[in-house]
């Protein structure tokens, strides 16, 4: 079985090499507490399960190498992308704390990496109805 043979970063972009040789890479952005670490941050990690996963202990940050068999590159034409392209102003750690949910998993939802349920998608619509409330009530 394919495992993590080795992993870095450059630019913008994380990169594992497998154990079959193969090359690939996933864009920072859509996984924000590893795009918001530090260099060191980053080199602190482990490989978990055989190779079959990655942990930053210091920043609570878990990745299994399927997450780099997903499609090449983000997809942000989906609705959660536009609503936050719509109001680049908001903070996407606040509206995930808002909504209780990790930031690293709203982040996913914008980079359409994960697919929110349609529940969590009407979750989303009403806090940014809220937001728009609030904002007309200031």
């Amino acid at each position: 079985m394919e495992a993590i043979k080795n992993l870095w970063f450059e630019g913008n972009r994380i990169y594992v090499k497998t154990t079959e040789n193969r090359l690939l890479s996933r864009p920072l952005e859509a996984y924000p507490e590893l795009q918001e670490a530090t260099a060191e941050q980053r080199s602190n990690y482990s490989l978990e399960d055989e190779g079959m996963a990655v942990r930053w202990e210091a920043i609570d940050v878990d990745m299994h190498i399927s997450s780099f068999y997903e499609s090449s590159e983000p997809n942000t034409e989906n609705e959660v992308a536009a609503m936050f392209h719509r109001f680049p102003w908001l903070n996407v750690s606040e509206v995930a704390r808002y909504l209780n949910i990790n930031k690293s998993l709203l982040a996913r939802y914008i980079y359409g990496i994960s697919k929110p349920s349609a529940s969590r998608l009407q979750e989303i619509r009403e806090a940014f109805h809220f937001f728009g409330r609030e904002l007309q009530s200031a």
